[in-house]
Formats: C-alpha cells, sequence, structure tokens
C-alpha cells in the first residue's frame, strides 16, 4: 500500500488501509433496507440509536452520486435485480473510503441489462480516478471491455501481465486452455498428508 509491502491480518486490518471487497454473493442482507445494507456492519450510531435518518440520506446521496437509480433507499435489498444488487454492494464499499476495491465475479448470473449496468459503473470509477478497481472474472470479453490490465493467475503466481490492449479473449482463452490440457496430461496431484 501506497508503496509499502503489507501483510494483512484481517479483514479489518485490510479496510483500515483502505482495501474492500464486493464478494461473489455481495454479502447483503435481503431482509434489511438499502440504506441499512449501505452500512452493514459502519453503522452511525447516536448511542444507544441508529441514525437512521442520517444514514437514508447519505445513502441516497451516494447513489445518486454513482448515477444508480432506485425507487427508495427504504426497500427491502430483496425486492432489487441482480444488477442493482451488486450495484448497492459496489458503492457501500466505494463509499467506505475504498482506495482499492476488489470485484469477485461481478458479472456472474447477470443478464445483459444488468452486466452492462455493473460496467458503466465499473468504467465511470475507473474513469473517476479516485479508486483503483481490480476485478476477478473469468469473462475475458467483460474484463477487456472495462480493464486497463490483464493478469492471468496460475499455481499461484502471476504467469501472464499485459495492457488490456495488446491482448484478446481468444488469447487469453489459448492460455487456459493449454494449462487445461497441461494439467490433464500431468494426471491427478497426488495427494499430501502432513
Amino acid at each position: 500500500m501506497d508503496g509499502q509491502e503489507v501483510t494483512l491480518r484481517s479483514v479489518d486490518h485490510a479496510r483500515s488501509l483502505g482495501i474492500d471487497t464486493v464478494y461473489q454473493d455481495l454479502a447483503l442482507i435481503n431482509e434489511l433496507s438499502v440504506y441499512h445494507n449501505m452500512f452493514l456492519n459502519r453503522e452511525l450510531v447516536r448511542w444507544p440509536l441508529l441514525r437512521n435518518r442520517a444514514m437514508k440520506r447519505l445513502a441516497e446521496q451516494h447513489l445518486d452520486a454513482m448515477g444508480i437509480r432506485l425507487q427508495s433507499v427504504d426497500v427491502q435489498v430483496a425486492k432489487l435485480s441482480g444488477g442493482q444488487r451488486q450495484a448497492i454492494a459496489v458503492a457501500r464499499s466505494v463509499y467506505s473510503d475504498a482506495k482499492i476495491l476488489l470485484l469477485d465475479e461481478p458479472l456472474a448470473a447477470m443478464g445483459a441489462k444488468e452486466g452492462a449496468l455493473i460496467l458503466d459503473l465499473i468504467r465511470d470509477l475507473k474513469d473517476a480516478g479516485e479508486v483503483s478497481v481490480i476485478v476477478i472474472a473469468h469473462n475475458y470479453a467483460q474484463v477487456l471491455e472495462v480493464c486497463d490490465r490483464v493478469n492471468l493467475l496460475q499455481h499461484g503466481a502471476i504467469s501472464y501481465d499485459r495492457p488490456a490492449s495488446a491482448t484478446s479473449a481468444q488469447e487469453l482463452t489459448d492460455l487456459v486452455v493449454a494449462e487445461y490440457r497441461a494439467a490433464r496430461e500431468r494426471g491427478p496431484t497426488p495427494e499430501r498428508h502432513p
């Protein structure tokens, strides 16, 4: 972080450094409202009460600033589309003062319209330049559409690192297929016992 090597000790430690993650399962609570999810585990409190009006107002401002349109921040997350839920999870991380945002499969199981919403959101974050975004994905066309660089991880190490403009979905697919074939030829990895 900021030129220094860091060993992360916990999720809280990562967040204190400005690293946040939007997980594939989104880590939202369906029964809670949008604004409660926006402040999940970061609630505004005036002991012993939650500051619901303040959280609601800030959630509306944050979502509006990111161009995320919802009928109301009072609605339960369960009533939103997949793309809207993903947008809520991204907005929550961005407005937690994240400097680095990890997006784990941000378009998994989404239709074209919802996927386009999230790709636009990622593009807007990139263009604003306030947050570094790392996208973990298997859909190479989507990766190439929004990323500046492409890295391929194999066996825990970066085996491929190029500007997105210097590669293609076909090249990435060929690399992964070659690795798959090589692994099949090697056969199953023997189990290791301590």
